[in-house]
């Protein structure tokens, strides 16, 4: 909430603040717009509770409705209803929009956050049956077929794929992706804008062209066979895109006052980008790899057509093929056994548990926002600190003994020290 200023007066009965304007006439209240006061809560509950009551009264009593959605949707409706007219008892017009956009904001991250542990759990609990087999992180399925049970066979060999593959694409988009946005915002000009264009045309290119593409210019043309470091490059062109597009609006928010000082300071364009520039957007840009990799670790389509699907372990990805962990989920449940349905589900898990690794990691390479300071990093600047303290209280007392002005340079000062 902003704080008021000095010259606003603030009613101690109503906790309004009232905003005088130049002629001296009160504006009227500040208005509240983040927190929840008490009565908010009762409103929210009073509407929860009656827009579930005319839903149960709609669909199961006046009408022969069937549930589900439809019924998800009244009740919703209904409390949208009843929470802007409680609210509106004690507050005006203006308010009243104001919380009923707040929980319109809130219920959609609620939903959202909802789908995502939805989605989460479902797979777990579908994937728990293959999960605590060890054989199942450490065995490839070579010597396991359909009818086998879940204590033999596995997924190293999609693991160790993925990881590859990923590794490759990752190796590829980073530094590409990056300098491409270094150019968009730090050269610009018209080629610029016709980079910027084609970048953002590329964020919707389907999958399965960038597959083609990578088919027909690499195993056709120059490998003659499907392997990971075509199915690498297929990956790189989905990600690409994306990271220049991310990077492109992190470099951006950059303050252009950093850069000005730098400037003012003699420092050239590109030593100011790597040391000003780069470090301030580094959490961004972390993020945007993270944006990158999730779009690129869980393609398919591109994947089934320049990888290949394998049943082994395959180390070099130069030569045959090469299978990952989407593609071998996609291998996985179009069998109709349960035990490879189960598998199927279990390499979902996996490949969950791997993004929100590699979330995990990247997030601390980002480290932290511009102007935030970690504990470490506390530590060296107070120590920093007390060694300029020191240093200066030395020299204060040198100076002192030996009569000599603050304005003398401390080089000066060691001769006239040696000199006594």
């Amino acid at each position: 909430m902003d704080s008021p200023d000095p010259s606003d007066t603030i009613d101690p009965q109503t906790h309004t603040t009232t905003i005088p304007s130049s002629a001296g006439i009160p504006v009227g209240p500040r208005r509240r717009v983040r927190g929840a006061r008490l009565d908010d809560r009762f409103n929210v509950l009073g509407a929860a509770a009656a827009g579930i009551a005319v839903a149960v009264l709609l669909f199961g009593w006046f009408t022969p409705l069937s549930g589900g959605v439809g019924w998800l949707l009244v009740a919703y409706l209904t409390f949208i209803g009843f929470y802007a007219l409680l609210v509106s008892f004690a507050s005006d017009w203006q308010e009243v929009k104001d919380r009923v956009m707040a929980v319109l904001l809130a219920s959609a991250g609620v939903l959202l956050f909802g789908a995502l542990v939805f989605v989460v759990a479902f797979t777990l609990v579908r994937g728990q049956e293959a999960l605590p087999h060890l054989n199942f992180f450490t065995q490839s399925m070579e010597l396991a077929g359909p009818l086998d049970g879940l204590d033999v066979g596995g997924i190293v060999h999609a693991i160790l794929g993925t990881l590859m593959q990923i590794s490759m694409a990752l190796a590829v988009t980073i530094p590409l992706g990056i300098m491409t946005a270094l150019f968009l915002n730090e050269v610009g000009g018209k080629f610029a804008r016709f980079v910027r264009t084609i970048s953002d045309a590329m964020t919707a290119l389907p999958s399965i062209v960038a597959g083609l593409f990578v088919y027909s210019a690499i195993i056709v043309l120059i490998t003659h066979q499907r392997s990971g470091f075509a199915a690498a490059m297929a990956i790189t062109v989905m990600m690409l895109p994306i990271v220049i597009r991310a990077s492109d609006i992190v470099l951006r928010l950059v303050a252009g006052n950093l850069r000005e000082a730098a400037y003012a300071l003699g420092s050239t364009r590109w030593r100011t980008v790597w040391h000003v520039v780069l470090p301030t957007a580094r959490p961004g840009l972390a993020t945007a790899v993270i944006l990158g990799t999730a779009r690129g670790i869980g393609e398919t389509s591109p994947v089934l057509l320049t990888s290949g699907v394998t049943a082994v372990v395959n180390w070099n990805p130069f030569e045959g093929p090469m299978i990952s962990l989407p593609l071998q989920v996609f291998d996985f449940i179009k069998s109709p056994e349960p035990n490879m349905i189960a598998r199927g589900f279990g390499s979902a898990a996996v490949l969950i548990l791997l993004v929100l690794a590699l979330f995990a990691i990247a997030r601390v390479i980002g480290g932290k926002g511009p102007g935030q300071l970690g504990r470490r990093q506390q530590q060296r600047v107070v120590a920093a600190s007390a060694r300029d303290l020191q240093r200066i209280t030395v020299n204060g007392v040198r100076r002192a003994r030996l009569h000599v002005p603050p304005s003398l340079p401390p080089s000066d000062l060691n001769a006239k020290e040696t000199s006594s």
